[in-house]
C-alpha cells in the first residue's frame, strides 16, 4: 500500500524535530507508528511518497495540510530574527497528533530529553502494545492496566506512578481526551494540568500538537533562555507567555518550534533535504 502526498513540507524539519518520538529515519526514509500501522515517508522533489498505508486523508491530517505555511511564515516572520530561521528552515509543519498517545507521551517526557524520551515510548510500547513486525503500537489504556504488572520493565523512573494513575483515569472513563477537542487554548490547558504530571509547559505542548492551538508557546529552559538572550524578556511562565503571544500571535507555535531549534538552524543543519535533520 502507498500514496502521493502533495504538500509543502520538510520532512526532515517536521519529523525530527522533536515535537513527536515515533519517527526513525533509515537511509532516505523515514518510519514511524500511526493508528496501529507502520508508515513511511520519503522526500521526492514534487511529493511525499507514503507506504504502508493508502489512508490519503489520515496522513494529509497527520501532517495538517490545512496548514498555510506561507501565511503562517509571513505572519511569525513579521519578528526579524524569526524571519530568519523561517528563510532557513522552510517546510516545517505542526503534526496534528492522537490526544491520548500526546498526552500519556507528555506526562512521562518531563525532565528527558529527546533521546529519553524516545526510548521511554518505546519501552511501554514493546510492553504493552502489539507487535506489528518490529515496531509496537502504542498502547491503549486497557492494555496497559491488563499488564500493569510489567510497568517496571519499562524503566520510567519517577514518571511511573503518574503514568499508571493516567492509564486508570481514561480505563475508567474519568477521563476522556476527545471532550477536550471543543474546548478553546484555555480551558484545554486547564483541564489537562488537572491531571498529575502536567504543568503549564506540558500543557502547552499537548494543546499544540494534539489539539491544533497554533497559538500555544510551550516554555521550557531552552525556549526561556532564547527569550531572555534575543528578546531580553525575563519572568514568571505567564509573563513569558503574555510576551509570547503578544509578540508571534496566532501561530505562536510554529515560531516556538523554529526558536527552540534557533542554534542547529542558524548552524545551517536543518535546510530543507539537508543531511542533519533538526
Amino acid at each position: 500500500m502507498s500514496v502521493q502526498l502533495r504538500i509543502n513540507v520538510s520532512l526532515d524539519a517536521t519529523l525530527g524535530c522533536g515535537q513527536a518520538h515515533r519517527w526513525i529515519k533509515k537511509g532516505d526514509v523515514w518510519e514511524g507508528v500511526l493508528r496501529g500501522r507502520i508508515v513511511t515517508l520519503e522526500q521526492k522533489e514534487d511529493h511525499i511518497l507514503c507506504g504502508g498505508t493508502d489512508d490519503r486523508g489520515m496522513m494529509m491530517s497527520y501532517l495538517r495540510h490545512e496548514d498555510d505555511l506561507d501565511l503562517i511564515y509571513s505572519e511569525i516572520s513579521r519578528d526579524p530574527f524569526v524571519r530568519r530561521l523561517a528563510d532557513a528552515c522552510p517546510g516545517m509543519r505542526i503534526l496534528r497528533q492522537d490526544a491520548w498517545e500526546c498526552i500519556a507521551t507528555y506526562v512521562i517526557a518531563t525532565n528527558a530529553n529527546v533521546r529519553r524520551i524516545a526510548s521511554m515510548v518505546d519501552s511501554v510500547c514493546r510492553t504493552f502494545g502489539k507487535d506489528l513486525g518490529g515496531r509496537f503500537s502504542f498502547p491503549e489504556a486497557t492494555d496497559i492496566l491488563k499488564k500493569s504488572e510489567m510497568i517496571g520493565d519499562c524503566r520510567l523512573g519517577y514518571r511511573e506512578k503518574r503514568f499508571m494513575e493516567l492509564a486508570e483515569k481514561v480505563a475508567d472513563g474519568v477521563f476522556v481526551p476527545d471532550d477536550l477537542t471543543s474546548l478553546d487554548r484555555r480551558e484545554c490547558a486547564d483541564s489537562l494540568k488537572e491531571l498529575n504530571g502536567i504543568g503549564d509547559k506540558v500543557a502547552d505542548c499537548i494543546s499544540l500538537f494534539a489539539y491544533g492551538h497554533l497559538n500555544a508557546f510551550p516554555i521550557d529552559a531552552r525556549i526561556e533562555r532564547v527569550l531572555k538572550e534575543v528578546y531580553c524578556v525575563t519572568g514568571n511562565y505567564r509573563k513569558l507567555s503574555t510576551f509570547a503571544s503578544g509578540r508571534f500571535g496566532r501561530y505562536a507555535g510554529y515560531a516556538q518550534e523554529l526558536l527552540y531549534h534557533c542554534n542547529t538552524i542558524l548552524g545551517s543543519q536543518a535546510q530543507a533535504g539537508g543531511s542533519h535533520p533538526i
